[in-house]
């Protein structure tokens, strides 16, 4: 279990912090389905056998090639793909017609008929295929669903029928009072088309969740957890699908037994996935998701994977980015013994991916409620962060020193923090931040590194109002850090939100200590109005070649 949750997290956790602040949430509202993000030659090659077969039907029409019974005649997919799973055959295919229809209207508009009409017949044998497909391994499929299959097939038909006709004709006035029908018709496929995904999708979510509220067996259960959790990764569409099918309320329902104790973690992954929309938050707060939670936390006897789990919910139904969290009236009431287990998975974490998920949910939480870091700073909570940043096998990544900057940012408006931070080191740590740079040069953890940079400025100039942390500051020569980051564009990576959080540290220092700064420095830096310095420092950029 624990190879499948630190691989899965290690690239959640990668996307989530994206934000300004920090989780960018997992996810968000997507209009049309995204799939499987892979490099574009090796997504070519997956789709090259879709393609050919595709061109295979166009050259036969569709026809049948023997007179045997049509259930024999259905295209499907070779036999290299049986072993793949349905669902993710039928998204592909999915994609590839969406993909299509809008290459359509874009040819349309040209007015490029011979393309648009080879392209039409190539979406009628998708389109077929994709039915057919789907027919095979679903026997139980809605009159609904068939209703709409019948009449995509049968507007497909008709589309086709129309370039046909255009492409035979030459008459530009003909042409033109065509153009507004095939319009209309590819927009009527599209709306049939979008409905029956719809339909599909949701009769696959609700046999998935029938079986993981009804089966006995543990192996099947956890065959369809996994099924719905890779549903759950193909956007934030289906995590609404889910939800309104009552995902949650039958996940929780799982959390709830003891029986599927092995199950907690892939479950709690889920989860998480799931509540990343509206629906699903909704649902978690009427099954009292919190509670379940809070409960998981708190008990000892589950696994260190299990609490990781737990704390990756919380991350996310707390993520500052979310404007749906302000009916988590619940939370308010676990939120103390919530914080106090988040922090003791943080002192006993055995991985950084461990600390990771744990900090992350401790960093929203500050976010959350001002509360919070009163109850951290009673529990000791900045010395354990601090002790953690010191071990590298623990702390090792910007993702994990981004959740610890952002506590230490938050926690550093209550007068008390200065004397933790001093005890604890606080100021040599947050010195070292400000040196954060990317060693992989990844657009993720270069956008890390830069909040970690804009948050260590922030808390060392919320700090330093306290003499005792403005001293240490200037002994460890932060000074002369933070005006080569306001003086060179390439040591912060041009961010100038890192910019402004640097000129205000340097301002505040310089209050506290003015002779650590030269004359040029003081006057260009300090003195002007800070719109005039990050302007001045902005204009750095620029080449006059």
């Amino acid at each position: 279990d624990c190879s499948l949750w630190r691989s899965a997290h290690k690239n959640r956790i990668n996307m989530a912090f994206k934000g300004e602040d920090h989780l960018d949430s997992l996810p968000l509202p997507v209009q049309r389905m995204h799939l499987i993000q892979v490099d574009s030659v090796q997504r070519w090659m997956e789709d090259l056998k879709l393609m050919t077969d595709c061109e295979c039907m166009c050259i036969l029409q569709s026809k049948p090639i023997s007179i045997e019974k049509d259930e024999q005649n259905e295209f499907i997919l070779s036999s290299q793909y049986s072993t793949c799973d349905n669902l993710q055959l039928l998204l592909k295919r999915a994609w590839i017609i969406s993909t299509e229809l809008t290459r359509i209207a874009q040819k349309l508009e040209k007015n490029r008929w011979q393309r648009v009409h080879s392209m039409t017949v190539r979406v009628n044998c998708h389109v077929r295929s994709m039915i057919n497909e789907y027919n095979t391994f679903t026997r139980n499929s809605s009159e609904e669903t068939h209703q709409f299959e019948k009449l995509l097939i049968d507007k497909c038909s008709e589309f086709t029928a129309f370039t046909e006709r255009c492409i035979q004709t030459e008459d530009e006035q003909i042409l033109k009072s065509m153009k507004s029908c095939i319009n209309e018709t590819l927009t009527t496929i599209a709306q049939y088309f979008g409905q029956l995904i719809e339909l599909v999708l949701t009769h696959e979510a609700q046999n998935l969740l029938r079986q993981i509220e009804f089966s006995d067996s543990v192996y099947v259960t956890e065959s369809a957890i996994s099924s719905l959790f890779s549903l759950t990764q193909e956007g934030a569409h289906l995590c609404r699908i889910i939800a309104k099918e009552g995902g949650v309320v039958v996940l929780f329902k799982i959390c709830r037994q003891d029986c599927f104790r092995g199950l907690y973690p892939q479950t709690l992954r889920t989860l998480a996935s799931i509540c990343c929309v509206e629906e699903g938050m909704h649902q978690l707060e009427k099954v009292d998701g919190i509670l379940c939670l809070a409960d998981i936390l708190t008990d000892n006897t589950h696994s260190e994977a299990t609490h990781a789990e737990a704390a990756a919910v919380i991350a996310q139904i707390t993520s500052p980015h979310l404007t749906f969290t302000q009916h988590l009236s619940s939370f308010l009431e676990n939120m103390e013994e919530i914080v106090t287990a988040l922090v003791k998975l943080c002192q006993e974490a055995s991985s950084g991916e461990v600390f990771l998920l744990a900090s992350a949910a401790l960093a929203n939480i500050t976010f959350f409620d001002t509360m919070a870091c009163e109850i951290l700073l009673q529990l000791n909570a900045m010395k354990i962060l601090l002790a953690a940043c010191s071990d590298k096998h623990i702390v090792d990544t910007p993702y994990s020193r981004d959740q610890v900057v952002t506590i230490l940012a938050n926690m550093s408006v209550l007068d008390q923090c200065a004397s933790e931070i001093i005890q604890g080191n606080g100021v040599q740590l947050l010195m070292e931040m400000l040196f954060e740079r990317s060693s992989s040069g990844n657009s993720a953890e270069v956008a890390a590194c830069e909040r970690v940079q804009q948050k260590s400025a922030v808390t060392l100039a919320r700090l330093s109002r306290d003499p005792e942390v403005a001293d240490a500051a200037v002994k460890l020569s932060c000074i002369p850090r933070l005006i080569k980051l306001c003086r060179s564009p390439t040591e912060r990576n041009n961010s100038d939100s890192v910019l402004v959080a640097c000129l205000a540290a340097l301002r505040r220092l310089a209050v506290m200590s003015p002779d650590g700064l030269e004359d040029s420095d003081f006057q260009q830096l300090v003195k002007p109005r800070l719109v005039d310095s990050f302007l001045l420092c902005t204009n750095m950029e620029e080449s006059f070649v």
